[in-house]
């Protein structure tokens, strides 16, 4: 049985153009994989918590192999608890949309809480940092409104799939998807754009499934 996370990192609801290719992606899976199960984690519900001055403070001293205080313990607690939802999971589904130029403000939040020391990277002195969430497999979706490869900079910039890249190998996910959905508000072709990032999503799905690469 596979266990796939979906984490859905548009405030847009139904009218969400990342969500609706995700879910297009969700439901190609299940008509593969019989045993599926899929888990749909919103950024956007205000379940995550706060990683601010107390939970920083408990990072810090993890790092440096000291004692928490009783404060710290709780928010140390909180952040594993949002982890060990993630880390449970054999694949994910994200869809991220544009916003100025970066990832919406609580996918970054969710990025800050579950990135920690001994959960999600190991750090050696002499060899720097490594992913721990390896063996992992991910299917992103990225839109956005205006912004589109090979336009010029007076139509933004694109520094979301950049850091999101970043991140996924950061923790040790590497063998990942990508499909782009850009423009989706103003553009030459938005309708033509649209079916090709449909038919990226769906071959995405076909070989996210080959018995290989998507074992439990």
């Amino acid at each position: 049985m596979t266990h796939l996370l979906h984490v859905n990192a548009s405030a847009r609801g139904d009218a969400s153009r990342s969500l609706e290719l995700a879910t297009r992606f969700i439901g190609e899976l299940e008509t593969i994989d019989d045993g599926l199960t899929v888990e749909r984690l919103d950024v956007f519900d205000g379940s995550l918590p706060e990683f601010g001055t107390v939970a920083a403070g408990a990072k810090m001293a993890t790092f440096a192999g000291q004692g928490r205080t009783a404060e710290e313990e709780r928010a140390w607690a909180e952040a594993r608890a949002v982890f060990d939802r993630f880390a449970a999971a054999d694949a994910y589904v994200f869809n991220v949309p544009f916003w100025n130029a970066g990832v919406p403000y609580p996918l970054k939040q969710l990025v800050d809480v579950i990135t920690q020391p001994g959960w999600a990277f190991a750090f050696s002195p002499e060899s720097g940092y490594r992913g721990l969430l390896e063996g992992k497999r991910a299917f992103v979706v990225y839109t956005s409104g205006v912004y589109a490869e090979g336009l010029p900079p007076s139509f933004g910039a694109d520094f979301t799939t950049t850091f999101f890249r970043d991140w996924l190998g950061f923790v040790g996910i590497t063998d990942v998807e990508e499909v782009h959905f850009a423009p989706t508000v103003v553009g030459v072709d938005v309708d033509g754009a649209h079916r090709a990032a449909l038919d990226a999503t769906l071959a995405a799905a076909r070989r996210f499934t080959t018995a290989e690469r998507f074992a439990a």
